[in-house]
């Protein structure tokens, strides 16, 4: 028997960097100085962000960071005798990878060349413009039900050490309240993946879609061959959280989303043949018939398992299902 959908916290991220609030968003409390104040314009003195005061570093910090800092801080108990982190059973950490195809570069990529098809003697006045995603990664962390999230997060070491730490390094947080409905299992850890947020078509309300979505596309997408050969882990992350302000778990940066495509790869070869190939070009089709593709947002990434407690993971129940 099929297991049901296990609840995710989907968190997307953002670094504490200097880019003007015109280009991106800030998040409330976000960013301080070095006495603990909350930095207003985070453009107007970079020096004077506590996390990193020079923004020649600040990414590649950030990247560290998270990884070798905030990860191993998160899943320290303090107390032998608190188990809170029992009712964790995964915690990845998602980097994007810049020179990895998002949407905002995608494949095939371009020869720059000059009327008659040659390269130009030089770059200079030809380096195309860099258009940076939206987000710079997730915090993907899974519980067997929505019940278990309180008894993580609710912790004071959670409350009083984590979530400070959270608003000095990350510039912003904006979490999805998921079900998981794993469509590939997979009992290993894949370095690379590809993260995709899907809006429905305004006709569709959210569970309309999310039903199509776990059907009809899902089936779809199986059914590729590159999906066999090259998909590692296929997973449809389905919104729960509040769709207005004042609902439970509503985000206005992600409230939004109806989904989101979680899959993994061996390598970012594999990803980007996945991505040209025919079967994913059937994939698109089946995306335009629930979605407004041009509202959706990929970008491909490093993957870091930091807790796994999972063992033999299996294909989640889907009522719907086809197939």
């Amino acid at each position: 028997m099929r297991p049901p959908p296990q609840t995710v916290i989907f968190s997307f991220l953002s670094r504490p960097d200097a880019t003007s609030l015109a280009e991106r968003r800030k998040g409330d409390g976000h960013m301080l100085d070095s006495n603990g104040r909350v930095i207003d314009d985070p453009s107007a003195n970079p020096s004077a962000n506590v996390f990193e005061a020079d923004p020649n570093l600040n990414f590649e910090k950030w990247g560290e960071y998270w990884r070798k800092v905030h990860g191993v801080r998160f899943v320290y108990a303090e107390d032998p005798d608190d188990h809170s982190l029992d009712h964790l059973l995964r915690y990845d950490q998602i980097h994007r990878i810049p020179a990895g195809p998002s949407s905002k570069a995608p494949l095939p990529y371009e020869v720059l060349v000059d009327a008659d098809g040659k390269l130009h003697d030089t770059i200079i006045g030809h380096i195309p413009p860099h258009v940076r995603p939206r987000w710079d990664g997730v915090a993907y962390l899974t519980f067997d039900t929505p019940d278990h999230i309180g008894k993580v997060f609710g912790t004071d070491r959670v409350q009083n050490k984590i979530g400070p730490e959270d608003r000095t390094m990350f510039r912003d947080v904006a979490p999805i309240l998921s079900r998981q409905f794993v469509l590939v299992p997979s009992d290993r850890i894949d370095a690379v993946s590809l993260v995709k947020t899907h809006v429905r078509r305004p006709e569709l309300n959210r569970d309309t879609f999310q039903r199509h979505w776990l059907a009809e596309h899902a089936d779809t997408v199986l059914a590729q061959q590159a999906t066999r050969t090259l998909v590692g882990r296929y997973v449809q992350l389905h919104n729960v959280g509040g769709a207005t302000e004042g609902e439970a778990f509503f985000y206005p940066e992600t409230s939004a989303i109806d989904a989101v495509t979680l899959m993994s790869f061996s390598n970012m070869n594999d990803l980007e043949a996945y991505l040209l190939s025919e079967g994913h070009a059937a994939i698109m089709k089946s995306e335009e018939r629930f979605s407004l593709t041009a509202e959706a947002e990929y970008w491909s990434a490093l993957n870091f398992n930091i807790v796994q407690r999972e063992a033999g993971e299996r294909p989640t129940a889907r009522p719907d299902a086809t197939a």
